[in-house]
Formats: C-alpha cells, sequence, structure tokens
C-alpha cells in the first residue's frame, strides 16, 4: 500500500494515494496561455508539479506526465494582432522563452505537451456528445455554451451552490445564453479576427473555447479518467469546474481521482498584479539571483501555503543555500548509491509523502550539512547530496556555486586579480593595502578564505 497521501480538493482533505494501474500514474497539469513572458507566480506552479513528478519517480512510479500549452485565447489573438504577427510566430516565440525560463530554474520536461490548437477535432467531438446529452446548445449569436444547470454535480469541486455561483472569468455574459451561468464551449467567429483563428464546425465557423480545450486535451492522452489533476488554486473555479462539468457530463463518470491546487504568490504581502506595479518575471529575477536561489526559495514554502515574495525572501534563500554548498565544499561522498533505510533518508521520505511537505524534507537537508561540517562523513555527504537532487538542488560543484556570478556582479577574472595584488601586498608586508583589498573585495560580496598557504578559495556573499 502506498506511503503517499495527497491532499484532494474536490474531497477537500489528505487522502492515501492509490493509483488506477499499480506502479503507474497518469497526470494532468494545466499550463501556460502562451503571449507574455513567465512571471514568478507561473514558476511557482511549474515547480509545484515538477516535485510532485519528481517524487512520483523517486517514489518507483512509472509516470505520464501531461502539461498543456494554451495557444488560442482572446489575449493571444489582440497581442498578435496588436505585434503584426501570426499566432504561430507569438506563441513559438513565447513557448521558447517558457522553455528557456524552466530549464533554468531546473524543471523537468513533462512527458507530453500537447498544444490546444493540436486537439481542435477532439474538442468538436467532445461539444457534440454534450450537445447530444443536452448539455450544450447553440445561441441566437452563433456561440455554443454548456448548460450548466442540466449538470447536476456542478460547484463540487469550488464548493459553491449554484445559485452562488457566477459566470467565469474569462466569460462574457451575452444574450446568446440561456443562463448567466453557462460557459461557451466553441465561440462563433468574428470578421475582425484572423483566418488562421477560424475552424470549421457544424455550428459555422469558430474557435473553441477555454475549458473545453483541456477536456479534450487531457483525455486524448490520458484516457476519459485518469490518476492526478492539477494547476494553480485560481484555476479551481471556473476552469476546472468546468472541465468536471464537461468531460464528467460526457463521459458519466469522473475526470480525476486527485485535485491538487498550488498555492498563490504574494509580493510583501501583498497580492502579484500588473495594476500594483509588483509583478515579477522569471527573467526579471534571474538577473539578479542564481536560478538555483530562486528554486530553492519556492521549495522552502509547502505547495499549498501562499508564497510570499520580496528581495528580503529571496536573500535569506541565497544564504541558507550557500551554507549548504559550504558543507559540501571539500566534502567527498562515498561513491555509493542513497541509502533510503538510513535514518535522515526515512526521514525526508516520511516528509515528501505526507503531501510533498518540502520545509521538512528541506530542514532534513540542513541536519545532514550539520552532520558533514562536524565529522567530514562520506556517507553523510552522500545522503546530503543524494536527497537534494530529489527535490533538484545541490547538483553543481560546491564552488560552480560559491563563485557564480548574477547579473553584474564582480567577475571572476577581476576577483583574480585582486587576490594577487593582495598577495603581493601581503608579500611586501603591506598590511593595510591586503586589508583594503579584502576589505573593497567584501564591499562587492566576495569573502576570501584564507589558509596558511594564502588565499586557495573564495565565494560570493
Amino acid at each position: 500500500m502506498s506511503n503517499l497521501k495527497i491532499y484532494n480538493t474536490l474531497a477537500r482533505e489528505k487522502q492515501t494515494f492509490v493509483p488506477m494501474e499499480a506502479g503507474k500514474v497518469r497526470m494532468y497539469v494545466c499550463g501556460m496561455t502562451i503571449y507574455d513572458y513567465c512571471h514568478i507566480g507561473h514558476g511557482r506552479m511549474m515547480m509545484a508539479f515538477d516535485v510532485v513528478y519528481r517524487w512520483l519517480k523517486a517514489s518507483g512510479y512509472d509516470v505520464t506526465y501531461a502539461r498543456n500549452i494554451t495557444d488560442i485565447d482572446d489575449k493571444i489573438i489582440k497581442r498578435a494582432v496588436e505585434n503584426g504577427e501570426t499566432i504561430g510566430q507569438l506563441t513559438g516565440r513565447f513557448t521558447q522563452y517558457m522553455d528557456e525560463d524552466t530549464a533554468a530554474l531546473g524543471i523537468q520536461p513533462p512527458t507530453l505537451v500537447p498544444r490546444a490548437t493540436e486537439y481542435v477535432p477532439q474538442m468538436l467531438a467532445l461539444i457534440e456528445r454534450l450537445e447530444a446529452k443536452d448539455l450544450a446548445y447553440q445561441g441566437e449569436d452563433g456561440d455554443v455554451n454548456y448548460a450548466v444547470r442540466n449538470f447536476e454535480g456542478y460547484g463540487k469541486l469550488s464548493g459553491k451552490s449554484l445559485d452562488d455561483l457566477r459566470a467565469g472569468e474569462r466569460v462574457d455574459v451575452n444574450t446568446g445564453k440561456r443562463d448567466p451561468l453557462d460557459f461557451v464551449l466553441w465561440k462563433a467567429s468574428k470578421e475582425s479576427e484572423p483566418e488562421e483563428v477560424k475552424w470549421d464546425s457544424k455550428w459555422g465557423k469558430g474557435r473553441p473555447g477555454w475549458h473545453i480545450e483541456c477536456s479534450a486535451m487531457c483525455s486524448a492522452l490520458l484516457g476519459d479518467q485518469f490518476d492526478i489533476h492539477g494547476g494553480g488554486a485560481d484555476l479551481q473555479f471556473p476552469h476546472h469546474e468546468n472541465e468536471i462539468a464537461q468531460s464528467e457530463g460526457a463521459t458519466g463518470h469522473s475526470l480525476a481521482n486527485y485535485w491538487i491546487h498550488n498555492g498563490f504568490v504574494r509580493v510583501d504581502n501583498e497580492k502579484m498584479s500588473k495594476s500594483l506595479g509588483n509583478f515579477f518575471t522569471i527573467r526579471d529575477v534571474l538577473k539578479k539571483y542564481d536560478a538555483e536561489v530562486v528554486r530553492f526559495f519556492i521549495l522552502r514554502a509547502h505547495y499549498r501555503s501562499p508564497l510570499n515574495y520580496s528581495d528580503a525572501h529571496l536573500d535569506d534563500a541565497r544564504g541558507a543555500l550557500t551554507r549548504l554548498y559550504t558543507a559540501l565544499d571539500g566534502a567527498e561522498g562515498d561513491g555509493l548509491a542513497l541509502d533510503w533505510t538510513e535514518a535522515n533518508a526515512q526521514r525526508f521520505a516520511e516528509a515528501m509523502d505526507d503531501d510533498f511537505n518540502t520545509p521538512i524534507a528541506v530542514s532534513v537537508l540542513f541536519d545532514l550539512a550539520s552532520e558533514v561540517n562536524k565529522s567530514r562523513s562520506p556517507a553523510a555527504a552522500r545522503q546530503l547530496q543524494g536527497l537534494a537532487a530529489v527535490l533538484g538542488l545541490l547538483e553543481r560543484a560546491p564552488q560552480a556555486f560559491l563563485q557564480a556570478a548574477v547579473g553584474d556582479s564582480l567577475g571572476e577574472d577581476a576577483i583574480a586579480s585582486a587576490i594577487e595584488q593582495r598577495a603581493a601586498a601581503k608579500k611586501a608586508r603591506d598590511f593595510a593595502q591586503s586589508d583594503k583589498i579584502r576589505a573593497d573585495l567584501l564591499a562587492a560580496g566576495i569573502i576570501l578564505e584564507d589558509k596558511p598557504d594564502g588565499t586557495t578559495n573564495w565565494r560570493r556573499a
């Protein structure tokens, strides 16, 4: 029996994870709508499910992980028209940028990366099934809508009563709907829209609504029912609620057994938003902080908790990660495989099996680092590196991290030159100059490590 417990949003409790097929897991996560750079909230979402993916694999599961790309959407069309480029050019460029950002953060590529525009036939087939069950209808404006009140289970994921619900965030209430709660499945084309976003259908030319895209993609790739469906907390309603209505309305059975949602990112305890001017892209953050520091910062918070972004918290994360790398600096592992029966590894596994509790798992790394510092034990160093690697941490040579430059940091050549000048000053017994060079380097964030035979190492503060 599995030791893993997952907080299932649908059940509102932690539940023991039991896969549909022994030894295998099928997981779908709602990915990016591609028209701009990914921000730190997107990074947090993709990191959360990267951890889930990594831990499932470390636990011995064969995981099929699909994370989609939404490459057709109102905002995408608007941006492409403004830029004077095709939809494909816009989404292709920002998909590349997303892949670069996620690679920098150590986020592993999913098994499958479906693009919405590749699955329009499956979307149309699903809408036809819904129409046949009186769950879809075409309005006077040409749009095909979902008849929410005809689906008995609507609201079970968000926990809201039907009469309290409002139309979804991306839905414009219009006269073509029978009920304000109904949401669009197929949008009738407008003359002003580019030809590349007009597909033929029995209801006339149009394009898919946002929600139907994921229902079609996940069932096409993972089957009508699978193990885990995930995404950011903002998708719980309306997107995931509407997915359930569409998929379960068509099939008559559950879409996913476990629903996982990660928490929001806040900036200095305020909601991150463009209107507040506290909006940070991953690229902006990586100009100032090492990518592994950003990864470590995100992992120190539980995936369901709010994550408060600030320079102070990132600076603290950099200092903490530096302590882990410093413990490994000069420590040699014994070359053996990670021992999961060892006490620290068991504590680590217990934490991860408790709804992917990375804060507790990270605390185990610091306990091991303390042991390495005290004993220089090769076995402890091996365990520290091995467990950290499960989280995508401590995979560089210590000096590579400790000396890594970010942004306009002092370059290695300049540092080496200053160290040589200091050595010459010390040899000439000009200790005032030697001390000044050391102080200047420290002011630039460079810490020298003096030993009897001279300055052999240095690191960035």
